[in-house]
């Protein structure tokens, strides 16, 4: 979770040389007599503490630049000392970001990135349009849902993973990048100009069968969260809304004020949504309130889905909602991210993100590492949080392993009966996907190659998708009187 910060320190802090800490001492004594000259004198000591272990670290520096049998460039003995520095303190929230670690975090908080504006996944070994966002470049191109991406600038994108395509695709606003796109047998080259493309952060709808269940999904807290949600209630409740569920499920968190604005629309005017406990200090009391949701409440019936990759700002909202709106939370423990990160920007456009304070949940627990508790366990079926079956082998009758394994799994939860699910590649296992083969007209050799294997992964993660267990619960809370 972050805070916002508009700090930017350009350079390290300045050496005091030994004059200056005497002139300053004795001035000190001048002044404010003794009780001030002790407090100054700590703080003189502080000083000269830093400057011994910056001469220190400038004689590494030096030592390393013009010693070290083959030359080193500045830039890398300079990342490598800021970033030993962040990682000596053992905590994985804290980095010194490179420029493209940077942006890359910017884009997030920023809810927007630089690209060309299609969703893409990997389909077996190709990269494939799942659609164009509407007036980014993709779109005005005439791209289309499942259009293969072949070859992105030349290079070939058969095999390549799908975050190697989208580094590819993505770049800075106004450069150009050159698609070779395959649709169906004819192949073309399209040259678009990258843009910045908006990301919604929350959608919603009416459940299919209850059409008074307002659902909204929020994927993380970036700078529009808050508006874009509100935006959302009222959509659903012109709709015919009368109760909501809100899914926080697998949301890492974000910005900290926009989940003091969405928790506040659930919580009555000073009640607590927050505390945030800086080193030293006591806890500063984060109230519900006007100055944070601008009079807009939500009084209908709501619950709050969350699981284990729910983070940082999802727990605050969560916590928020739980303990001082008494809404229930529904699904798994929560991730457990108790601490509050601030990011100092420097002129060369790296950063540091550093931790500056633990947060606390409206009674005062602390979460860090324990994760907030659901009132109502409930979860997807356990295969579909099964790892994916390595396609680059074809697997058969005989053999044993874990992959052998995954795919048994997946026969049995689409109702096949491979046998013991153990591993053994057992010819009952070879007659169960003989039978989904032909049942999915494909070539009943009752082999698992890629083919049969992306298949079963397709009709496996449909299937999970519609036995959510978790928003079931929900769905029944929240059609309760």
């Amino acid at each position: 979770m972050f805070k916002k910060n508009k700090q930017a320190p350009k350079k390290a802090p300045k050496k005091f040389s030994l004059l200056t800490l005497i002139v300053t001492a004795l001035v000190t004594l001048l002044l404010g007599g003794g009780a001030v000259f002790i407090f100054m004198n700590q703080r003189l000591q502080a000083v000269e503490q830093t400057n011994s272990s910056l001469g220190k670290i400038e004689a590494v520096y030096s030592a390393l630049y013009n010693n070290y049998y083959k030359k080193v460039s500045r830039q890398k003995l300079e990342n490598g000392a800021l970033s030993g520095m962040v990682n000596a303190l053992g905590d994985p929230f804290s980095e010194y970001m490179s420029k493209t670690e940077t942006q890359s975090l910017n884009d997030t908080i920023s809810s927007s990135f630089t690209g060309i504006g299609a969703e893409v996944r990997k389909n077996g070994s190709h990269i494939e349009i799942i659609a164009p966002i509407d007036n980014t470049p993709a779109k005005k191109a005439g791209l289309k849902a499942n259009d293969i991406i072949e070859e992105i600038d030349g290079k070939s994108m058969t095999g390549v993973s799908l975050s190697k395509a989208v580094s590819l695709i993505r770049g800075q606003k106004g450069t150009k990048v050159t698609l070779k796109i395959r649709r169906g047998s004819d192949t073309f080259t399209k040259v678009l100009t990258r843009a910045k493309i908006p990301v919604k952060t929350v959608t919603g709808h009416l459940d299919k069968q209850h059409k008074t269940v307002g659902y909204l999904q929020v994927s993380t807290f970036s700078e529009n969260t808050a508006k874009e949600f509100k935006s959302e209630i009222k959509t659903l409740r012109k709709q015919g809304a009368k109760s909501f569920v809100i899914d926080m499920r697998d949301n890492p968190g974000g910005l900290m004020d926009q989940a003091l604005k969405m928790a506040s629309m659930f919580v009555e005017n000073g009640k607590t949504i927050l505390q945030v406990q800086t080193r030293g200090q006591n806890a500063q009391v984060y109230k519900a309130g006007k100055n944070y949701d601008g009079g807009f409440k939500v009084k209908e019936k709501t619950v709050v889905l969350i699981n284990g990759g729910s983070a940082s700002a999802a727990e605050i909202f969560s916590a928020a909602l739980n303990q001082s709106a008494n809404i229930k939370l529904v699904g798994t423990k929560s991730y457990g991210k108790g601490t509050v990160q601030n990011t100092l920007p420097f002129s060369d456009k790296t950063e540091l993100k550093m931790t500056i304070a633990k947060w606390l949940t409206p009674d005062g627990s602390w979460i860090h590492h324990k994760g907030l508790q659901p009132t109502i366990k409930a979860d997807f079926p356990s295969y579909a949080y099964q790892t994916a079956i390595d396609t680059k082998q074809t697997y058969q009758q005989g053999d044993v392993s874990s992959q052998v394994k995954k795919m048994q799994v997946l026969l049995q939860a689409l109702g096949y009966t491979p046998g013991d699910a153990k591993g053994y590649f057992s010819a009952e296992t070879a007659t169960a996907l003989k039978k989904f083969q032909a049942d999915n007209k494909l070539e009943q050799s009752g082999k698992a190659d890629a083919t049969t294997i992306n298949k079963l992964e397709e009709l496996a993660t449909a299937k999970a998708a519609a036995s959510d267990n978790a928003y079931q619960a929900a769905l029944k809370v929240a059609l309760q009187n």
